[in-house]
This record gives structure tokens, C-alpha cells and sequence, in this order.
């Protein structure tokens, strides 16, 4: 599913350059759940936003489902996004002037999906919000925020589903319940799973755990 090879990334910061990611290479297959751990600052967040699409590294390639991703251009790098990759932010990202309904229904709108209204509260239905439906994100807890925000990366049953520190604004009781539903997202529909976590117990429920320090890979197990 995902394919990273001698991927670097260096950024500029003060003046002078500063290398983010070193040399990193990963096969990741189908379906599997891996857990990217490490100390703040490691790169983990930095390799799954390059994962995603999201930046262009300094050297080296990413294939994601058989495409490419770092030959492409900003255009089809956001339709790849569109069609085959779910992203969960730490701090929720949703739209405020939109209802908890109206959030997950956007990227089924954007696809041009029918009924994108119903599939969006069914969506909230699986993560426990049938009733939260219309409530704006400010009327929602961060627990239930964050649950809107699995239910829109879901939307479009996506072939790779990405977390980034998914728990760490959140208590342990509600962060317990956010992977619950991602882990169910990857078991129920065979989604590959990749989840960014500095948090040992969490990183404890995937398949493999790699971990990053000062930009590079230092176990993979």
C-alpha cells in the first residue's frame, strides 16, 4: 500500500537548514495498522503529511496504492486525496459555520456522491452523534469533535486512513474511545491504518511500531 523510499526533508529555519527526515525507507502492505512513534520533534508528523500528500519532500519517493504521489502536481495530488486517503488531525480541523452533518458530508459533496446528507448520518451514527447532528462544532465536546472528524475521514471509505496524535487533546477515557473507532475502521473495512503517536500504550495496539528519532527510522518491529 504505501512505499517510502530514501525520503529526506529539510526545512529552513533561521537562516540555515535543518534536516527534518534523513534517509528514511518503509513498506507498509495493505490493511496493516502501524504505529509511527517517537519524541516530539522525531519527524514523525512530517513523514505521515509527506505520506499524505500534503508537502513534497526534499529527495527520495512515496508510492501510495501503486501511484507515485511525489511526481505528481498539486491538481492530482488533491483528487489522489479526494479518492484514497482519510486524514485525522489533532485538532479536529473542522469547518465552523458547518453542523457536525454538514462537516463529514463535504468531502462526499466535493466527490459529487449522492445523498451525501444521508451517508453523513449514518457516518455519525457508527461514532455514536445521531443526535449531535446539527450541532456546530462549538456546541460539540473535543471527544465529539474528534469523532466528527473520523466519521469525514471515512467518508469516503478510504484505501489509507491517516491519524495524527488523533488522542492528544483529548482525556484518556475519550482518547480510548477515538481509537477504538480507527482501529474498527481498519479491522471492518481492511483499511491501512498509519497513526502518529508519542504515546507507548497507544502505539501498543498496532500491528508494527516504528520508531523515529532526530528524523530517523531507529526500530521497526
Amino acid at each position: 500500500m504505501i512505499s517510502v523510499r530514501a525520503l529526506s526533508m529539510r526545512l529552513a529555519s533561521g537562516g540555515r537548514g535543518v534536516d527534518v527526515l534523513t534517509d528514511v525507507s518503509l513498506e507498509v502492505p495493505a490493511g496493516q495498522f502501524l504505529a509511527i512513534a517517537g519524541p516530539s520533534g522525531s519527524g514523525k508528523s512530517t513523514l505521515l503529511g509527506l505520506i499524505a500528500g500534503l508537502d513534497q519532500p526534499t529527495g527520495g519517493r512515496i508510492e501510495v496504492a501503486g501511484v507515485e504521489i511525489t511526481a505528481l502536481d498539486e491538481d492530482a495530488l488533491a483528487r489522489f486525496r479526494r479518492d484514497h486517503v482519510g486524514y485525522v488531525f489533532q485538532s479536529y480541523h473542522l469547518l465552523a459555520t458547518l453542523t457536525a452533518e454538514e462537516n463529514v458530508a463535504v468531502p462526499l459533496e466535493l466527490a459529487g456522491e449522492p445523498d451525501a446528507a444521508g451517508r453523513a448520518r449514518a457516518l455519525l451514527a457508527e461514532v455514536g452523534l445521531a443526535e449531535r447532528a446539527h450541532h456546530y462544532p462549538v456546541q460539540l465536546s473535543g471527544g465529539e469533535q474528534q469523532r466528527v472528524a473520523v466519521a469525514r475521514a471515512m467518508a469516503r471509505r478510504p484505501a489509507l486512513l491517516l491519524a495524527d496524535e488523533p488522542t492528544g487533546n483529548l482525556d484518556s477515557a475519550t482518547g480510548k474511545q477515538i481509537i477504538e473507532l480507527l482501529v474498527g475502521a481498519n479491522r471492518r473495512a481492511g483499511c491501512t491504518l498509519v497513526l502518529v503517536t508519542h504515546d507507548v500504550a497507544l502505539a501498543a495496539h498496532a500491528d508494527r511500531v516504528v520508531t523515529l528519532r532526530d528524523g530517523r527510522i531507529v526500530s521497526d518491529e
